[in-house]
């Protein structure tokens, strides 16, 4: 595939972001939504988007911090992929879909069990159907830190994972958007405003797990974590959380194809927090950061007409472990 253009109408990273996140064209590929009841007596609701044949292989989707199955980049890469003669499933992470979860618990960056009990049913439902995970930010975290923990022991249907903009370091990341400067309080506060809404509901119903005042009172991705997402996950510290569960620490031991895809100008996800050298050191990853794109970006092209760089060489690659599977 060609090496990535920024389009130059939309100048630094900060304008990539915003316009992929809010401004973009929408894709709309149908889909039918699933509820999957979980063992633990929660449920995950996904949303399914049929192939051109049946038994196609199927794309897995995981979103961003606060997204959901509908995102615009989750649509973006679910039609792409459709394009190439793929099925697509695109989770919607506990608590994402329009609906509260019943458990306490939340997601989190480093929860990979639902996407091991996604890919398990997948499996299960048509043995040797080609299976290909992808995530964006905090989904694509996710989705590196699955292949990087579970090794060689992955189900044979897993054939690999494309991921983009991910915060393989999730302290530098966290203490980023944490920072000074305009554009770090617009980004934390959209995301803290539905995180703090979110708690606090789940402190209205489970008020001996969470305390409301202390959720009220955060402002920061580090307050969130400490108050929030180490008690109801059992970390002992929004630090102990970070370490234990960023994806760079992971990357050793991934054993399927896993191309990453950054920029080094991501507001998001600091330059030098990219896992250069134990990417090198794996052939299994390739690891491509562009000089730009921003988060979750890498817009290309015209304003009347833009096109995402990361989700067609994303889908692109999806597509080739797909067709290398059928082959043999």
């Amino acid at each position: 595939m060609t090496a990535y253009r920024p389009s130059r109408w939309l100048p630094g990273a900060h304008a990539m972001t915003v316009f992929a996140s809010v401004a973009r064209p929408l894709p709309r590929p149908p889909a039918v939504r699933e509820r999957w009841e979980l063992p633990d007596g929660d449920f995950l609701d996904v949303d399914r988007f049929a192939g051109p044949a049946a038994g196609a292989p199927v794309l897995v989707v995981c979103h961003g911090l606060e997204g959901s199955s509908r995102a615009p980049y989750v649509r973006g890469l679910v039609a792409l992929a459709l394009a190439h003669g793929m099925a697509a499933l695109a989770m919607n992470f506990r608590g994402c879909s329009g609906a509260p979860n019943r458990l306490p618990r939340f997601y989190h960056s480093g929860e990979t069990g639902d996407l091991g009990e996604v890919v398990r049913r997948l499996a299960a439902e048509r043995p040797g159907r080609p299976l290909v995970l992808s995530g964006f930010s905090l989904g694509g975290n996710v989705v590196a830190k699955y292949l990087g923990e579970r090794g060689d022991d992955l189900p044979p249907e897993v054939r690999g994972a494309a991921v983009v903009s991910v915060p393989f370091d999730l302290a530098r990341s966290a203490r980023a958007i944490d920072g000074p400067g305009f554009w770090n309080w617009v980004y934390r506060e959209r995301f803290l405003r539905r995180l703090r809404a979110k708690a606090l509901e789940k402190a209205a119903r489970f008020p001996d797990r969470l305390d409301a005042a202390a959720i009220r009172a955060v402002t920061t991705f580090a307050g969130f974590d400490g108050a929030v997402t180490a008690p109801l996950h059992g970390f002992a510290s929004a630090e102990d959380y970070w370490t234990r569960c960023s994806a760079g620490r992971f990357v050793a031991g991934v054993r399927r194809p896993l191309l990453a895809l950054a920029a080094l100008d991501d507001p998001m996800v600091p330059a030098d927090a990219l896992p250069v050298e134990a990417a090198r050191a794996n052939p299994c990853v390739e690891l491509v950061a562009t000089t730009a794109g921003g988060h979750v970006g890498f817009v290309s092209g015209a304003p009347f007409r833009p096109s995402f760089w990361a989700e067609l060489r994303a889908a692109a690659f999806a597509a080739e472990l797909a067709r290398a599977a059928q082959a043999g």
